[in-house]
């Protein structure tokens, strides 16, 4: 069974950082391309960023292009996204997602096939 596990959200000022964390399990996505996508309430799920399966290329949403940063380690089969200079705006569930074969990063959350439940990030002002 695959499994995506989010862990690391919670409550921060602004301004302060908060790192996110992925654990995938059930099969490797050492081939797959993986992201981080979030929704606030009332609103869409939108994306955040993505990483190649290499790690050698990533792509993010211009909201958090500068402030956040996604990696990955395929030895131990996670993700990442280090949010720092957190914003209110940035308030939302925060998911992780997982492509079953594509390689190459994409913002659209159709190309990803597997989700984790989601962690809650709070930034308040």
């Amino acid at each position: 069974q695959v499994q995506l596990v989010e862990s690391g959200g919670g409550l921060v000022q602004a301004g302060g950082s908060l790192r996110l964390s992925c654990a995938a399990s059930g099969r490797t996505f050492s081939s797959s391309a993986m992201g981080w996508f979030r929704q606030a309430p009332g609103k869409e799920r939108e994306f955040v960023a993505a990483i190649r399966w290499s790690g050698s290329s990533t792509k993010y949403a211009d909201s958090v292009k500068g402030r956040f940063t996604i990696s990955r380690d395929n030895a131990k089969n996670m993700l990442y996204l280090q949010m720092n200079s957190l914003k209110p705006e940035d308030t939302a569930v925060y998911y992780c997602a997982a492509r079953t074969w594509g390689g190459v990063e994409t913002s659209h959350p159709s190309e990803y096939d597997y989700w984790g439940q989601g962690t809650q990030v709070t930034v308040s002002s």
